[in-house]
């Protein structure tokens, strides 16, 4: 069988690979090879690790890169991260290396794949987030790329005029729209049991990042004025959630942790909810908060009111349900109160989230599965100059 290594770095992106990961399981042509670094073994990131063991989901490596010091540059990380992967492709070369986002460590991987001649399969590539390093890392693992499964018809047709070939672009659908629809969620009193705070009444959920592209504002001021925002607005509970691996995210997740222990019938901390939890918070909350891409992204399909605050998803597509607002506290607060109104909730209801694409994970594995090993992926990639050509999610891939 051919095999197919696939890496999760963090919690967000193993929640969108795990139906990936399952179906690949089920593959009868494909082995998977499941490679775990980064967050997920971190215990200041919440050692997310546990959640992929309670899955089931066998791991084939679990491979540190993270430093104990929070505050090590990102750089260093990178370079660790290269090395680390390089000797991990040199002992186990797949047929292909399955990637999923923008993140630093996602990156490292794909220079350590090309390096070695391993063609890459790329989820999530041609969206644009300006006020994140981001930006550029996945723009990079798009062009180290052979195949490509953007999200939505928009990012497709982004990567075509990027010099992706179409035939190596399959628009397959948003794996967060798909995990909304297919993955059994919490009721309300199941979610308060599991976190031990008091959901039932109005509760907004708040996952907040710090900005990275070049003259990105402070991370502690950045989160001293979210916090200022949510004092200010009362007869809501806040469901406070970590932040990622970014610089400054320590610093971030610190002033939420404050927050919560300074007001503790106002608000309640989880360093990292789990896909289910996650996903079951959002279904229920009367608002979605931070800059996460999941507030720009997934809330739609629930049709939840959402604040992005910031430039950290600058350039994704914003639906009908989301409010775009500056980072100070008055923006923040002001924003936060028209999304908790009876009228932007229903204007929220009427969002139509363009991620939908039916079964994206299974499109993905039907691609991979007649692609991976093949010849298409062993050519050399040539710059498409020609015209783009329309994309739709929903649509079946043309191989």
């Amino acid at each position: 069988m051919r095999e197919v290594t696939v890496v999760t770095a963090t919690r967000a992106e193993y929640g969108l690979l795990r139906p990936v990961l399952q179906k690949l399981a089920a593959s009868e042509t494909l082995a998977r090879r499941r490679v775990v670094p980064g967050a997920h073994l971190c215990a200041r990131l919440g050692a997310t690790v546990r959640e992929i063991e309670a899955d089931g989901l066998p791991i084939a490596a679990r491979l540190p890169i993270f430093s104990d010091d929070a505050g090590e540059p990102v750089a260093r990380t990178i370079a660790r991260t290269i090395e680390v992967f390089d000797e991990e492709f040199a002992a186990h070369t797949p047929a292909c290396v399955l990637l999923l986002g923008d993140r630093f460590e996602i990156f490292a991987v794909a220079v350590a794949a090309a390096a070695r001649h391993i063609p890459i399969a790329h989820i999530s590539g041609g969206d644009v987030t300006l006020g994140a390093a981001d930006e550029y890392y996945r723009h990079c693992i798009s062009k180290m790329a052979a195949l490509h499964f953007p999200s939505c018809a928009d990012s497709a047709a982004r990567l075509v005029r990027m010099g992706e070939e179409p035939d190596r672009v399959f628009c397959v659908g948003g794996l967060g729209d798909e995990n909304i629809r297919s993955l059994p969620k919490m009721s309300r009193q199941e979610l308060c049991e599991s976190t031990g705070f008091p959901l039932e009444g109005r509760f907004a959920l708040v996952t907040y990042h710090p900005e990275t592209d070049a003259g990105a504002p402070d991370p502690g001021a950045q989160a001293a004025a979210l916090c200022r925002a949510l004092e200010a607005v009362p007869d809501v509970f806040w469901l406070l959630t970590g932040s990622n691996a970014d610089a400054g995210g320590a610093i971030c997740t610190a002033a939420l942790q404050a927050f919560a222990a300074a007001h503790p019938g106002r608000a309640g901390f989880v360093q990292s909810l789990g896909l289910r939890r996650y996903l079951s918070a959002m279904q229920f909350a009367a608002a979605v908060v931070g800059n996460s891409s999941s507030g720009v992204v997934e809330t739609p399909s629930f049709g939840v009111p959402a604040v992005n605050i910031g430039r950290r998803q600058a350039g994704r597509a914003i639906c009908e349900n989301v409010i775009c607002c500056e980072g100070d506290a008055a923006a923040i607060e002001a924003a936060i109160r028209k999304a908790l109104s009876p009228a932007f909730a229903a204007k929220a209801k009427t969002a139509r989230s363009p991620y939908f694409g039916g079964d994206t994970s299974g499109k993905i594995v039907t691609v991979l599965e007649r692609l991976a090993g093949g010849s298409l992926l062993a050519a050399p990639k040539p710059f498409y100059d020609g015209p783009a050509p329309a994309f739709d999610p929903l649509a079946e891939p043309v191989l």
